[in-house]
């Protein structure tokens, strides 16, 4: 009786030791350069650490990198900056600055990093809170592609929505005073 049971308990056991292989990361490389093309102003694009949130709203797709943070920021930034129709508005945690190494090790390293990265850009800091709630409320009629990275730094993502490269504020601004200056008229 006790062969039987072995056996039986070894043909359980067989089909959990051979499941479906993990799936590997995406390739977030194309993903991002197929994307890029149909992505235009108030999509969004995030570069997470590993603890964000996967959020549930249907317009945000999440990628999984298994790279670093900057490494995937720079590649984004990249695509954004050979792209003829986006730019980014980027944001971060105002949480940041305060994360200190010893709660959270690199993170000053990160911040100077990071700093480096962005230095060409502007770059608005925002609570975290405030920016997934932003994220939530736009992701109910624009995509968002959120790139998972393995940062273990908290308040680390990089947020950055698109913008219309050829098209300013200001020149916004502009045409809008001409059409309500028409409209009084």
């Amino acid at each position: 009786m006790r062969i039987p049971l072995a056996l039986l308990g070894s043909l359980l056991a067989v089909p959990m030791v051979h499941a479906a292989p993990p799936v590997p990361p995406s390739d977030w490389r194309n993903a991002v350069a197929e994307a890029m093309p149909l992505l235009g102003h108030r999509n969004w694009i995030l570069v997470v650490d590993s603890a964000y949130p996967l959020q549930a709203s249907p317009g945000i797709q999440t990628l999984e990198t298994q790279s670093g943070e900057l490494d995937v920021v720079q590649y984004v930034l990249a695509a954004m900056d050979r792209s003829p129709h986006v730019r980014p508005l980027i944001y971060t945690d105002a949480e940041l600055p305060f994360v200190s190494d010893d709660d959270a090790p690199g993170a000053s390293t990160y911040r100077a990093q990071i700093g480096d990265l962005l230095h060409n850009y502007s770059v608005e800091s925002q609570p975290h809170d405030k920016l997934l709630a932003t994220i939530d409320e736009a992701s109910r009629q624009f995509h968002v592609l959120v790139l998972k990275t393995r940062m273990t730094v908290p308040y680390s993502s990089v947020f950055i929505q698109l913008d219309c490269k050829y098209w300013s504020a200001d020149a916004e601004q502009r045409m809008r005073a001409r059409m309500g200056a028409a409209a009084a008229r």
